[in-house]
């Protein structure tokens, strides 16, 4: 069982010159076989892949983040971040992290991992931007 914990959430004002960075991390001792991603969900609303990262760092995302959002890992520290980029009003939601063996690891294939209910999932950290 992965245990992961979110931090780095918070407020931060819409734009180009602004950012966040969300990490996410775990002690299994497994982490390194784990294809790692970011989801988020508002209220009433189905939660979405956002972004997802393999083992070897190489990253894949949502059309809505493209361009303004990154994933990365650092598989020492056992921890995966976002960065968000520019963003925006409609950025505003709960983020999760989530871990699932899957092969390949791209959002897509995280998504049908998710559907079938085979990921682990954070507590949530939630981002308002304003």
């Amino acid at each position: 069982h992965v245990q992961l914990v979110e931090s780095g959430g918070g407020s931060v004002q819409a734009g180009g010159s602004e950012s966040l960075t969300l990490s996410c991390g775990t002690s299994a001792n497994t982490y390194n076989h784990y294809c790692m991603g970011w989801f988020r969900q508002n209220p009433g609303k189905e939660r979405e892949g956002v972004a997802a990262v393999d083992t070897s760092g190489t990253a894949s995302f949502a059309d809505f983040v493209k361009g303004r959002f990154t994933i990365s890992r650092d598989n020492s520290r056992k921890t995966v971040y976002l960065r968000m980029n520019n963003p925006k009003p409609e950025d505003t939601a709960m983020y999760y992290c989530t871990a699932a063996l899957v092969h390949p690891c791209t959002i897509n294939t995280l998504r049908t991992v998710v559907a079938a209910g085979n990921a682990a999932w954070g507590q949530g950290t939630q981002v308002t931007v304003s």
